[in-house]
């Protein structure tokens, strides 16, 4: 499939969910229904497709609305609200309902703007996904949904990584890579000053080989994975 045939890439956010653990910086991560088309069964963060209300409650602003994206996954999958008080424009859905009931809008501000991937173009589904840190709010308890995620924990990125590597969990492809990035950092605050310190570099994985073991991608050094060339797997995971 060429450029002039490829699916487009959907807008779409994700959200990595951070605390402060007694063994170090953890991410909160659910696991996907097995009946969704999309990453059925893999160990995830939350996240989805921008929806026409998040462009309203964001101004219009485009990467505003990605903000709101990721604001309205986290509170739709995770039951987190990270919200101020303020008064949000009108907008149609219950999140936005929700918001004016109590007279609050999304706390874009608060997150970090930690990576940007879109997906191949050979691959028939594609996102354009942005992904975010944010700071779990300590008086706020995290939890799946039982509806689009089956099973939720609150893990170290090195941890969920080696459960990927002995096969207890499935990690798409970009998944285990932001993991890995994250994994680096030991807190919060750490995580949030090193997103800061650096611009995010698109992502837009190319197809350079295949393998026994799968497909290996090259991405842009400049992202800051380690590296440019990764085995990714087959078939596509993202």
């Amino acid at each position: 499939m060429n450029d002039t045939t490829s699916a487009p890439a959907r807008p779409a956010s994700s959200v990595m969910l951070l605390r402060d653990g007694p063994g170090g910086m953890e991410v909160f991560m659910v696991v996907r229904h097995r009946q969704i088309d999309f990453a059925s069964g893999a160990l995830v963060f939350p996240g989805g497709r921008v929806e026409a209300a998040d462009k309203t409650l964001g101004g219009g602003d485009a990467h505003a609305a990605l903000r709101v994206a990721a604001i309205r996954e986290t509170w739709e999958e995770c039951g987190v609200l990270l919200a101020e008080v303020g008064q949000a424009p009108v907008a149609e859905g219950e999140f936005a309902a929700m918001l004016a009931e109590r007279r609050l809008v999304p706390a874009i501000s608060t997150l970090g703007h930690f990576a940007h991937w879109i997906t191949p173009v050979e691959v028939p589904k594609r996102f354009d996904t942005h992904f975010f840190l944010a700071a779990a709010p300590e008086d706020q308890a995290a939890v799946h949904d039982g509806h689009e995620a089956v099973y939720s924990v609150w893990i170290r990125p090195a941890d969920a990584l080696a459960e990927g590597i002995a096969g207890t969990k499935k990690l798409v492809f970009p998944t285990r890579m932001n993991l890995t990035k994250l994994a680096r950092h030991e807190s919060v605050a750490e995580a949030f000053a090193a997103a800061r310190a650096k611009p995010v570099v698109t992502v837009l994985p190319e197809l350079v080989g295949m393998t026994p073991e799968g497909r290996i991608l090259r991405l842009p050094r400049a992202a800051d994975y380690g590296g440019e060339e990764f085995l990714a797997g087959d078939p596509p995971s993202m």
